[in-house]
C-alpha cells in the first residue's frame, strides 16, 4: 500500500511536470519574453527606442509584483536589420532561451524570416513593429498585429491629399523590399480610385545613402506630390536632395517615417512632410498632461527624450500584460489566445485607436491619421479615417463613434 501511494505520488508529480513543461517560457515565478531589434544597423535608432519603451513597461510591472504572481524577463537580440541575422536571433530565443512569446519584433522582412521558426515551437508573434499585411495575413492563430497596414495607410492618405491640395501629378520613391512594395501598392490602389497613376516610380536598395538619381527622375517628371516608401535616413536624404535642387513637391510618408528623428536629424528642410501615424509622438513638453508626465518619466529613466517608437515598445508590452492577466494563473499559449480573442484594448493616452481581436481577426484595428512636421515638430492634422468618407468622432462620454461625411446613417 505504501509502495502504491509513493508510485502514485511520483506519477502525479511527473504528470504535472510534463504538463507544465508544455508551455515553454513560463515558470511559477517568471515569464520569459523575446524581442528582436535593430541595435546596430540602419534602424538602430528605432530599435533602441523600442527596447527602452519595452523595458520601461516591464520594470513598472515587475515593481508592482508582475502578472498573476509572475515577473517578466525580457530578452532582446540584435538583427542589424538583416533577415539572415533575424533567423539566427529567432533560433536562439526560441530554441535556446525558450521564450514564451516574441514581442515587438522590428522589421517586415525580419519578421517574415523569423515567424516559421517561432510557429514550429508554438511561439506567438505578438505586435510586431511593422505594418505589413503579412503580420496578420494569411490567418494564423499565432499572429497578432496592432498597426494599420502600410497598404491601407497610403491607400487612404494618398488620394485624400491629392484632392485636398488639388495635386495634378504624383511620383513615388520606395525601398526595394517587402516594406517599400506595400507602400507602393497601397498608394497605387488609392490613386486608382480617383483615376490617377504615378507619373514616375523609382526605387533604391536597402541601405542606400545617395538618392540624387531618383530625385532627378522625379523632378524631371514635374510631379507635385512624392509618396515616400522610406524610413529614416532615406526620408531625410530624399527630401534634403530635393530641397537642394529646388524640387519642392508635397511629401507623404507612411508611419515608418513618423519619428522625431526625421526633424531632429534633417532639420528645417523636413518642415512640411506629411506622414500617416497611429500613436502620437510623446514630446516632453506636450500639451496633454498624461503624455507629458509619461515622457518626462521616460527621460528620467533613460536620460533621453522618448519617441513614438518608444511608445510602440511600451504599448506592445502593455497589451501582452492585459492578455496575460486575463488568461489567469494557468498561463499557456492556448489560454493567452483565448483571452486575446475576446480582448478590447481601449484608446490610450497616446491617441492610439481602440483595438479588438477575435478567433478570426488578427489585426487590432485598421485606422490611421495624418500628421505634419510644422516648425520642427509633428502636429496631428486629421482624425482617424477607416476609409474614404468615414472618420472617428469622440463623443461627450469619451467613447468614439464612426461618422460619415457622405451618409447620414
Amino acid at each position: 500500500m505504501k509502495f502504491k501511494s509513493t508510485a502514485t505520488l511520483v506519477a502525479l508529480t511527473l504528470g504535472a511536470s510534463l504538463a507544465f513543461a508544455q508551455t515553454q517560457g513560463v515558470s511559477k515565478t517568471e515569464i520569459t519574453l523575446g524581442s528582436i531589434q535593430d541595435l546596430s544597423g540602419p534602424l538602430a535608432g528605432f530599435g533602441k527606442q523600442i527596447r527602452q519603451g519595452m523595458m520601461m513597461r516591464v520594470d513598472e510591472l515587475n515593481e508592482q509584483g508582475g502578472v498573476n504572481g509572475r515577473k517578466v524577463n525580457l530578452l532582446v537580440e540584435d538583427s542589424g536589420y538583416d533577415p539572415k541575422k533575424a533567423i539566427l536571433s529567432a533560433q536562439k530565443l526560441v530554441n535556446q532561451d525558450k521564450i514564451f512569446m516574441m514581442v515587438g519584433h522590428l522589421g517586415t522582412a525580419q519578421n517574415l524570416a523569423a515567424m516559421p521558426i517561432q510557429f514550429e515551437k508554438n511561439v506567438i508573434n505578438f505586435f510586431p513593429i511593422t505594418a505589413a499585411r503579412e503580420m496578420y495575413e494569411p490567418f494564423h492563430k499565432l499572429k497578432y498585429a496592432f498597426a494599420a497596414t502600410y497598404y491601407d495607410q497610403l491607400r487612404i492618405a494618398a488620394p485624400k491629399l491629392v484632392k485636398d491640395r488639388n495635386i495634378k501629378s504624383a511620383c513615388i520613391i520606395y525601398q526595394d523590399d517587402d516594406f517599400g512594395l506595400e507602400v507602393l501598392r497601397g498608394a497605387e490602389a488609392g490613386l486608382k480610385t480617383i483615376g490617377m497613376d504615378f507619373v514616375e516610380k523609382t526605387s533604391f536598395k536597402r541601405g542606400a545613402t545617395d538618392f540624387s538619381s531618383q530625385v532627378a527622375k522625379m523632378k524631371a517628371s514635374g510631379c507635385e506630390m512624392v509618396v515616400l516608401g522610406t524610413i529614416i535616413r532615406e526620408t531625410i536624404g530624399t527630401i534634403g536632395e530635393s530641397r537642394k535642387t529646388g524640387f519642392n513637391p508635397l511629401f507623404l510618408g507612411s508611419s515608418a517615417a513618423y519619428t522625431d528623428l526625421i526633424h531632429k536629424l534633417g532639420g528645417k528642410a523636413m518642415d512640411g512632410l506629411f506622414a500617416t501615424m497611429t500613436s502620437q509622438n510623446p514630446y516632453v513638453d506636450a500639451a496633454e498632461q498624461p503624455i507629458r508626465h509619461w515622457a518626462n518619466k521616460y527621460k528620467t529613466k533613460f536620460n533621453e527624450d522618448p519617441a513614438v517608437f518608444s511608445v510602440y515598445g511600451y504599448s506592445a508590452i502593455d497589451a501582452f500584460i492585459r492578455g496575460a492577466q486575463k488568461a489567469g494563473t494557468d498561463l499557456t499559449t492556448e489560454s493567452f489566445i483565448k483571452a486575446m480573442d475576446t480582448m478590447v484594448i481601449p484608446r490610450d493616452m497616446f491617441g492610439t485607436a481602440e483595438s479588438s481581436f477575435s478567433s478570426t481577426k488578427r489585426l487590432g484595428n485598421n485606422l490611421s491619421r495624418l500628421s505634419q512636421i510644422q516648425d520642427g515638430r509633428w502636429k496631428v492634422v486629421s482624425e482617424y479615417v477607416a476609409f474614404n468618407g468615414l472618420r472617428m468622432v469622440q463623443q461627450k462620454d469619451g467613447s468614439f463613434k464612426i461618422m460619415s461625411d457622405q451618409f447620414k446613417n
